[in-house]
């Protein structure tokens, strides 16, 4: 081995001998308890469906370019408007991925004398965006604790912009920021928040409109994020706020700027999704009570380490590598595919059985999920 294959090869056992190696697998038992297909748009092949096209439609396969060179189009511009009106805002801006959407803002709109506050269990894309950014002022505060959130705020709010950072439902625990609060207490100290929508879109609000719509805020968040591959079952996302906003990401957002566009496929898929969400058929009530009937269960059978979350995501903290992939392992000997999170993904001592319920989820599937678990 040359010097760097001994260095991967060196991370690779290191990894392997703390029990957190990370694999590819193909093997899927047959009840999904672990995607993030939520109201099941891809498992039912509702999207699919909607997706069919008509005499004479066509759909591209590739964009040719990024936006700014081959690859703009009007079903694109038309898609964004959609979104736009969906989540109550002036503009929204296209994005290949969450990752890529949370990345190429959250870089581009910090200076050097920004300030930014991340909640510390904010997504890894959000911690790249803001390490890549140009602010050298960048600070945690505690998970959804806004004395603490209050006391930073006030220490930094003189040095320069600042610029919140949290997510409306939190992707390993499940549970929901305090938007008003911490809405309040930015108005307050004269900064400006932003909320990454992903586990949110779809789920939260009568049409799926996210946490911040439903909560009336709309007008007093500064940007928001809202990805496509959770419960709207394809592939994008996009950034919603300003049309300031957008003309400058456009001008500055480097995973906008030098990136092949979304393929019209991608583009149609979104789009079907989102007229979906705002058709009179929709509703996302049967998850909300299959959550409700999840608790219920839960909470008689007396098991400890369930984190409190009214959301389709539910974790239970086991606290040991080890004894999470055993126990997510005998649920799948039983035909329950349900995945173990390991350290790193999250911090020592909290990995866990993360368990996503969805509107295709029977409650006799429930039952047999909970019964595997208290014995």
């Amino acid at each position: 081995m040359n010097r760097v294959e001994q260095y991967l090869a060196d991370k690779l056992k290191e990894r392997a001998l703390a029990g957190n190696l990370r694999q590819l697998t193909t093997q899927k038992a047959p009840v999904d308890f672990y995607s993030n297909d939520y109201l099941g748009l891809v498992t039912t092949g509702k999207l699919a469906s909607l997706m069919l096209p008509a005499d004479g439609d066509t759909y591209t396969t590739g964009s040719t370019g990024s936006r700014l060179l081959s690859g703009n189009s009007p079903q694109m511009e038309a898609l964004e408007e959609i979104i736009a009106t969906f989540h109550k805002t002036e503009a929204a801006l296209l994005f290949n991925s969450g990752y890529d959407a949370n990345v190429g803002l959250l870089s581009a709109i910090a200076c050097r004398n920004t300030t930014v506050l991340s909640d510390e269990l904010c997504h890894a894309s959000i911690l790249d965006g803001i390490r890549l950014s140009q602010s050298s002022h960048r600070y945690k505060f505690r998970h959804n604790d806004t004395n603490d959130l209050e006391q930073k705020l006030k220490k930094y709010k003189e040095e320069g912009p600042v610029i919140v950072v949290v997510e409306s439902v939190y992707s390993m625990d499940g549970d929901r920021a305090p938007l008003a609060d911490m809405v309040q207490l930015c108005e307050n100290n004269n900064a400006q928040l932003v909320v990454d929508e992903a586990h949110a879109t779809g789920v939260i609000g009568a049409h799926g409109e996210g946490l911040v719509c439903a909560l009336g805020l709309q007008d007093k968040v500064f940007a928001r994020v809202h990805t496509f591959g959770k419960a709207l079952g394809c592939h994008g996302a996009a950034v919603v706020g300003s049309a300031l906003l957008k003309q400058y990401l456009i001008n500055f957002a480097r995973t906008f700027i030098y990136t092949t566009a979304l393929p019209g496929h991608s583009v149609q898929a979104a789009t079907c999704a989102y007229q979906y969400l705002c058709s009179h058929s929709f509703t996302n009530e049967p998850l909300h009570q299959l959550i409700a009937y999840f608790r219920e269960r839960i909470k008689a059978t007396g098991i400890t380490g369930w984190k409190d979350s009214c959301s389709p995501i539910q974790a239970l903290v086991v606290g040991d590598n080890e004894r999470s992939k055993q126990l997510a392992l005998r649920l799948q000997m039983a035909g329950l595919q349900v995945k173990p999170i390991l350290h790193p993904t999250v911090p020592l001592g909290m990995e866990r059985l993360r368990i996503c319920l969805h509107t295709f989820n029977t409650k006799d599937q429930v039952d047999m999920l909970v019964e595997l678990l208290a014995g």
